[in-house]
């Protein structure tokens, strides 16, 4: 996630809130990432885990359970089962992109091989299902788990709409509530869980998770095509060719003229592209106002995640929460 200075302080206020349990996460990380007979694993793994993530995911664990008053160190655990969750899913979407680039630096299936990728992130979810059986809740499993499981639903399903301009907005919030959203709305509801907060604020805070990662979604698909690769870690324009129907691009083929239309055809639907095309694009986003249509609806969907946390308990790391959700959107600006 690129950020200025003045959007990222709602971060760094949670980092500073969370800072002795995020210190205790990390060292289960590097732990449980070692392998006595496989040196690559530690290897891959390190070189996403170490490459400046702002381990949002692990902190709105620990957010929600310290927000509902809990005391343990099951949370912990919690975190650094997501964080695995989240690192494995990113090492096999490279590999299903075939990408080249994350967070600025070289992916882990260039830098070694599809393979090594592939496997690493499985180690990590076997990792990750036992930070879960260590806590010893079952209703803890069973969010994670479920979880793991839309996570790849949402890949799979995006993987059989791709290039398919028909493709609606319903369909995109669907694949997005699949690959992003879930682990989010997980992640926040696992921490109330764990804290034995009652149902009310549970499903408060995984409407707020889910909300919140609706929003961060769509704002990374608008910065691929407003963003620069400093502030996105990768090259900008990747999603138009990988020929990926993100929300701006769904919104335009709505609004398309037939000649619109049929460039869309071309370059999304059949992969004929030349290097004029992202201008084109571009020029098309601008015209069909999909950019700022893309824009409202992540306000939207952040104005949801803040509504949410109205039912949970009013402390200040409330308020830091619903200034994240401010945040997310703020990335735009």
């Amino acid at each position: 996630m690129g950020m200025n200075e003045n959007v990222s302080k709602p971060l760094d206020r949670l980092s500073a809130e969370l800072a002795g349990d995020m210190e205790r996460v990390n060292a289960l990380i590097r732990t449980r990432m070692a392998s006595r007979h496989a040196p690559r694993i530690p290897e891959v793994t390190a070189h996403l885990v170490e490459a400046g993530g702002k381990r949002l995911r692990p902190m709105l664990v620990l957010a929600a359970s310290r927000l509902c008053g809990y005391e343990g160190e099951a949370h912990v655990l919690l975190a650094a089962a997501v964080e695995f969750i989240h690192t494995a899913t990113l090492l096999h979407d490279d590999v299903v992109d075939e990408s080249e680039q994350r967070r600025g630096r070289p992916t882990a299936n260039l830098l070694w091989d599809n393979k090594s990728s592939v496997l690493v992130g499985d180690y990590l979810f076997a990792r990750s299902f036992q930070l879960m059986a260590e806590t010893g809740s079952m209703e803890v499993m069973h969010i994670l788990s479920n979880a793991s499981a839309t996570i790849a639903e949402g890949e799979v399903l995006q993987l059989t709409a791709a290039q398919d301009i028909t493709t609606t907005e319903d369909t995109y919030i669907q694949i997005v509530r699949g690959k992003t959203a879930a682990l989010f709305s997980a992640a926040t509801e696992a921490g109330a869980v764990v804290a034995h907060a009652d149902k009310t604020v549970q499903q408060a805070l995984f409407g707020y998770g889910d909300a919140l990662g609706i929003a961060f979604q769509i704002v990374d698909d608008l910065l691929d095509y407003s963003g620069s690769s400093t502030t996105i870690g990768k090259n900008v324009g990747d999603d138009f060719r990988e020929r990926k129907l993100t929300l701006p691009v769904i919104k335009a083929i709505a609004r398309a003229d037939a000649t619109e239309r049929a460039f869309w055809e071309r370059t999304i639907g059949k992969g004929q592209q030349d290097e004029a095309d992202l201008t084109t694009a571009l020029e098309i986003l601008h015209r069909r106002e999909a950019l700022d249509a893309s824009r409202a609806d992540a306000i939207a969907w952040a104005e949801r995640a803040k509504t949410a946390l109205l039912a949970t308990p009013d402390q200040p790391l409330r308020q830091i929460l619903s200034d994240l959700a401010d945040f997310v959107v703020s990335r735009l600006s």
